[in-house]
């Protein structure tokens, strides 16, 4: 069977071929380091400290020579040490919340902010949206690049756009209700709040004119995408980004495909390294993702460590370029539990295919008298059943825990919380709670 061809791309480079890509790719890339290397006092240092200058990047493929770039060396510059350009010419900036030290800063000039619109309006258009629909964006706005990310897109690309940002979810309501939007924005657990507030309200969800959400921002699995999609009768597209790199809009699904995120590798050139050795893995591999940006000014970055896990597979919709499978986790959010890997999206998995169970969770480590490291998974029941007798919660906690240690191979206790105690988040949903002592 042969690969799906797009029924439509907004820029003629999603019908390149791979070598009119790669060519593109190499060229940008030359121009990319020598700008970092001229302009930024903390590339110039990394690159002489390997023996490196940009004129030794001669293909694609000597990239694996040049040094990567961390959250950490971020931190280290703060705030503007990884500018390429003087400040007066930086028109935007953006920044992590810092929950875990300095936050990382980013920055943008005129054309960056133009090239993070076009490719945040390709994505939308390439997950299905159009200038005839009314977007509701439910994503955070200020520091977080999420909401006017998709702002600034989803009115390129010529959309009504409803502002609504995060939160208010009683507002949002009356807000969908009322403005008729038919594509949303936001993050997966958010969108799922939403979903309980319809229920509150007595109001269907699939009473709504929404026909497509756009979700990223955190790792979702398959199954939430199944949950999402009965409750809201839509299509549910998987979005990525990251403000590091410029934003969202670094990749996306194609509406008619639905496979994993296509990145827009005329501006993004992605790899897949071993996490431990930094080792470039070949396309299938599981292992980190890094970027490296071909097109950006104000903030270049070179073989960024995104810290998400994932694997590199051939494009379909648009063949030239790769595909991103769903985010596995991050390699920072893996838990070690007595020797076995866990991430939070294994649990979620498992969570997903209790009928009695709702998808709100957050995972507790602690620590027992022996010193042995345990893991709890707080969940709720669906407000359904959740004054079933003690026999049927009892039964629904130890159908998960049988599954996760069918699944993921470890045992857990699993801990039934009133509906509501797990807090809903309006951004990235905290799903790991730390208790062990420092």
């Amino acid at each position: 069977m042969g690969l799906p061809t797009p029924h439509a791309v907004r820029d003629p480079i999603e019908r390149a071929s791979r070598d009119e890509l790669a060519a593109l790719q190499l060229e940008r890339m030359r121009w990319s380091i020598a700008h970092a290397y001229a302009n930024v006092a903390h590339y110039r240092a990394k690159l002489d400290g390997a023996g490196l200058r940009p004129e030794d990047l001669r293909s694609l493929a000597d990239l694996a020579r040049f040094p990567f770039t961390s959250k950490e060396d971020l931190r280290a510059t703060y705030p503007f040490g990884m500018f390429a350009v003087p400040l007066r010419e930086v028109v935007r900036v953006h920044a992590s919340s810092g929950t875990t030290g300095k936050p990382t800063v980013v920055g943008y000039t005129r054309r960056d902010l133009d090239t993070w619109s076009e490719v945040m309006a390709r994505s939308i258009f390439a997950a299905g949206g159009r200038d005839s629909d009314v977007f509701h964006n439910a994503l955070g706005y200020g520091l977080f690049t999420g909401g006017l990310g998709y702002h600034y897109g989803a009115e390129r690309l010529g959309m009504t756009v409803v502002p609504a940002a995060a939160g208010q979810s009683e507002r949002q309501i009356q807000l969908l209700m009322d403005f008729g939007a038919t594509v949303i924005t936001s993050t997966p657990s958010y969108l799922l709040a939403l979903a309980e507030e319809f229920d509150r309200q007595g109001i269907d969800a699939r009473s709504t004119r929404l026909r497509l959400a756009l979700l990223g921002a955190e790792p979702w699995t398959n199954q939430m995408r199944h949950e999402i999609e009965e409750r809201f009768a839509l299509s549910a597209i998987d979005t990525y980004g990251l403000s590091e790199v410029i934003g969202p809009g670094v990749a996306c699904e194609c509406a008619e495909s639905k496979d994993g995120a296509h990145v827009w590798e005329d501006h993004f050139y992605p790899e897949v390294i071993d996490p431990e050795t930094g080792a470039v893995l070949p396309d299938g591999a599981l292992g980190e993702l890094v970027f490296t940006s071909l097109t950006k000014e104000a903030m270049p970055v070179i073989r960024y460590r995104t810290r998400d896990l994932t694997r590199l597979l051939p494009g379909t919709a648009r063949p030239a370029m790769r595909r991103i499978e769903k985010i596995a986790g991050r390699s920072d959010d893996m838990l070690i539990l007595r020797g076995v890997n866990v991430f939070p999206s294994q649990i979620e998995e498992c969570l997903l295919k209790q009928p009695r169970l709702a998808p709100h969770y957050q995972l507790e480590l602690w620590r027992d008298e022996r010193h042995l490291d345990q893991l709890d998974v707080l969940v709720e029941m669906k407000p359904q059943f959740a004054a079933a007798e003690q026999t049927v919660r009892d039964a629904a906690a130890h159908e998960l825990q049988h599954h996760v240690k069918s699944m993921v191979g470890v045992t857990v206790r699993v801990k039934l919380v009133p509906c509501g105690a797990i807090e809903r988040s309006f951004g990235k949903a905290k799903r790991v709670a730390d208790r062990r002592p420092k």
